[in-house]
């Protein structure tokens, strides 16, 4: 059997193809053929070895992927062979709140995770795939729609259809979020430095848009388009270079979902802009299966498909990595495991 593995810090070039053991299942295990692998920018950080959690041993690398059951272990009572399944961000994590014991290991960080020709994971870290999801489009679910879902959905402060969303940037969190937000009736604002990317939001509806190097103060611009109430909802992924503007562009009572820190981790947000209007910073750190279940089932029932900006096949893993660190995507970049040169 073929996987990937990478050892933290070692970078693109330590992305390197191996002959993996295939192992006998255990209580409660599920052996999985896996279809299709979604990159996060979170892989590129486990690549450069600046991620939130190290180990020291090569892993398989990505948390994000989808395939078919092949084989279940003694006990198995959750799936069985030939059902569609994509793997939980955090296995531990099943529902409600999260707590340090949930959120122990992530599938890709300091556990292996899903870039393989086959996987072994506990029933209890699947979610089953609708019929309306192609293995390609449930594969972009575990972390990029699930960090969206909870950002707008589950940890805000009870959005309802006409409230704004500002989603800073065209990444898979991002889009996805934009997509999952016009779906649900809310009002859309995305950021961009690029007009070509920009339009392209404007296709998939988004309300406004905002090129941020033209209008670098746009959190004043976000106030103007709202008539001066700001977003309810703003999906911050920028990190030290932006979230003081997200303070400033989000409404009384709303919420700064933390979702990334692309310009780094710092900088002091002034509490008295928080107490004076009730504002919320919040820290999203994906979410639970049972949000990837959700978000699959509304992501099946709206129709919404997934945007993928290009598909690598399995033998071309370190150029997929290179191409999502380029920066030129719009949407997802995702690994089809089946196909190779």
């Amino acid at each position: 059997m073929q996987a990937y593995q990478i050892l933290h810090g070692a970078n693109i070039d330590g992305l390197q193809a191996i002959d993996y053991p295939v192992r006998d299942l255990g209580l409660g295990e599920v052996r999985i053929r896996v279809h299709a692998v979604a990159l996060n920018y979170r892989d590129l950080m486990v690549a450069a070895g600046n991620y939130l959690v190290s180990v020291d041993d090569p892993i398989i690398p990505c948390s994000d992927g989808a395939g078919e059951v092949l084989a279940v272990g003694p006990g198995v009572t959750r799936v069985q062979v030939g059902d569609r399944v994509a793997g939980s961000f955090f296995p531990f994590w099943h529902e409600g709140a999260p707590t340090p014991a949930k959120i122990r290991n992530g599938l890709g960080g300091d556990i292996d995770g899903m870039l393989a020709e086959e996987v072994v994971l506990h029933e209890d870290a699947l979610a089953v795939v609708p019929a309306g999801l192609s293995f390609i489009e449930a594969a972009t679910m575990p972390c990029a729609a699930v960090t969206a879902w909870n950002a707008i959905f589950v940890s805000s402060n009870h959005v309802k259809p006409g409230d704004t969303v500002l989603l800073l940037g065209t990444g898979g969190v991002s889009i996805l979020g934009l997509q999952l937000a016009r779906a649900a009736g809310l009002r859309t604002i995305v950021t961009s430095s690029s007009d070509e990317k920009l339009a392209r939001a404007r296709e998939l509806g988004a309300h406004h848009t905002i090129n941020y190097t033209t209008i670098p103060e746009w959190q004043d611009e976000v106030l103007h388009l709202t008539h001066g109430v700001g977003a309810q909802v703003v999906l911050e992924v920028g990190g030290q270079g932006t979230v003081n503007r997200s303070v400033a562009a989000v409404a009384m009572g709303g919420t700064v979902a933390i979702i990334g820190g692309v310009s780094g981790f710092g900088g002091e947000v002034n509490p008295a802009a928080l107490l004076a209007s009730a504002k919320r910073l919040v820290g999203v750190h994906v979410g639970s299966r049972a949000m990837l279940e959700d978000v699959m089932r509304f992501v099946d029932a709206s129709g919404v498909k997934p945007v993928i900006d290009r598909v690598f096949p399995f033998d071309q893993a370190q150029d997929a990595y290179r191409y999502l660190a380029s920066g030129a995507h719009f949407g997802k970049v995702v690994i089809d495991v089946t196909k190779s040169v």
